[in-house]
């Protein structure tokens, strides 16, 4: 049986991002414990191609990301908080996506916004979003301020306990549709 394949998806326009940094904590917990490929991919990969208002018209960089995230085992989300929600080409690359592509797929989200009072935009937006898609998010998300991802600096314990929780369930999970399928 092939390693299950983990997309992280960062809805960031530049790089480096302490989203992206949030995201890899999470890989690099899965991949640590568990035999997987995992791929990162920022809204920055998808060029200005992502702009188009139908899949149809998506140039090869776009196509691509959409995809990628498509064809995944698992997905990681992380998502920078702008103005007290995900950005709007962050959503766009959703709206793009075929529904039922994602139905029961294993997700775990993440944020990183300016302040504690961001902190909910994981349970009241992303969450609702990833629930239309019937996708499996799992119960531990995991948000972070800015000043809590300090170039250098060990993560706090707190973040670091959620990541590693967050990376079981969603080995559960991949491990349970992996037994339905055989």
């Amino acid at each position: 049986m092939t390693k299950p394949r983990i997309v992280g998806f960062c809805g960031n326009t530049s790089r480096p991002s302490k989203a992206r940094a949030l995201v890899e904590a999470v890989g690099a917990e899965l991949s640590a414990r568990h035999p997987l490929t995992f791929d990162v991919l920022d809204l920055v990969d998808a060029g200005p191609g992502i702009a188009a208002f139908s899949r149809t018209t998506l140039d090869d960089n776009a196509r691509t990301v959409i995809e990628a995230i498509e064809r995944a085992d698992g997905l990681v989300i992380g998502c920078p908080v702008f103005q007290g929600s995900y950005p709007g080409l962050f959503k766009h690359v959703f709206d793009l996506i075929e529904p039922s592509t994602l139905r029961n797929r294993p997700v775990v989200l993440t944020a990183v916004g300016g302040g504690l009072r961001h902190s909910l935009v994981v349970e009241h937006q992303l969450r609702p979003l990833f629930g239309f898609f019937e996708a499996c998010t799992v119960s531990t998300a995991i948000y972070a301020s800015r000043g809590e991802l300090a170039p250098g600096e060990a993560l706090a314990p707190m973040i670091t306990a959620r990541i590693a929780n967050a990376a079981e369930q969603l080995a559960a999970l991949l491990r349970g549709r992996r037994a339905d399928a055989a």
